[in-house]
């Protein structure tokens, strides 16, 4: 015989029933001063999120800078090219 039989009896009723000497756990409302701190984070976490308008005038200064330093770049690559190189 290659069966396994179960040692204990299992329960055959769909769904499955409390048992009678458990209780059930009471529910645990939430407090007015938790909510009020979880209202205020997800205010911070809002404010924090929120769509920074940029300057125009730091958006000029900020690509004037990067065309200088891609000319800078530029030329040094046209010299390290215009030099012979030896093995």
């Amino acid at each position: 015989m290659k069966t396994t039989l179960a040692t204990t009896p299992v329960r055959q009723d769909h769904p499955p029933q409390p048992t009678p000497d458990l209780q059930p756990n009471p529910v645990r409302r939430v407090g007015p001063l938790d909510r009020a701190a979880l209202r205020l984070g997800l205010a911070l976490v809002k404010w924090g999120r929120r769509p920074v308008k940029a300057d125009p005038r730091e958006l000029r200064r900020r690509t004037a800078v990067a065309d200088e330093a891609q000319r800078e770049k530029e030329e040094l690559r046209d010299q390290f090219l215009g030099l012979p190189f030896f093995r």
